[in-house]
């Protein structure tokens, strides 16, 4: 399950050397293999979304917000990380191996100190990760930038492949969980985020 040779964070902090595929035990092999045991919805669904976010009080109730929205669609699957049990050493494998075999992962940003910023550095970082990544960003009224020039570069790779979403009330992020495509209609793409028509949205 390792990464690409591309594999860095955005401000150089990850380096390919910190994320090398380390020797797998058995134990670890046995925890793959139950993990993939809980995965099987996702080889029994057309689409599966691995949802990413905050897990603090509030966050997490949006992110499920989120989860419960892409499963009402037909022949999908939706998930957290927590939602794959098990005791993993290795916190970067695990997502790893989540990652590899979903159709998406989608992200939901906010900027809560427990937000997904190691996942960020690891979906911008490597190419078939990215391609499949959509980013779902809470704006701040009366704030620029509330997340930080680095935050800001990966946002703004996933705004030039139109797959940065923004809200700001959760009837916004109800909106904007539709199909991940800028393409779908009533969404189109303004001021660097592709947003969602509210008269256009059922």
């Amino acid at each position: 399950m390792g990464l690409s040779s591309s594999s860095s964070y955005i401000d150089g902090n990850w380096s390919e050397d910190q994320l090398d595929e380390e020797e797998i035990t058995l134990a670890d092999n046995e925890e793959i293999l139950h993990a993939l045991s809980e995965l099987t919805p996702v080889y029994e669904n057309d689409r599966s979304y691995f949802v990413l976010g905050n897990y603090d009080r509030e966050p997490i109730r949006r992110l499920n917000l989120v989860v419960d929205r892409l499963n009402r669609r037909q022949d999908a699957y939706a998930f957290r990380m927590v939602d794959i049990r098990g005791e993993w050493d290795n916190s970067i494998q695990k997502f790893c191996l989540i990652a590899d075999i979903v159709t998406y992962l989608v992200g939901v940003a906010e900027t809560e100190p427990s937000d997904f910023l190691v996942e960020q550095g690891l979906l911008v970082g490597t190419t078939e990760y990215f391609a499949k990544t959509h980013v779902l960003k809470r704006e701040y009224e009366g704030e620029e930038h509330p997340f930080g020039w680095m935050q800001d570069g990966v946002f703004e790779l996933f705004d030039q492949e139109e797959r940065l979403y923004c809200w700001q009330t959760e009837e916004d992020l109800v909106a904007v969980t539709g199909e991940p495509r800028a393409t779908v209609l009533g969404y189109t793409s303004i001021e660097g985020c592709v947003r969602v028509h509210p008269q256009t949205h059922r």
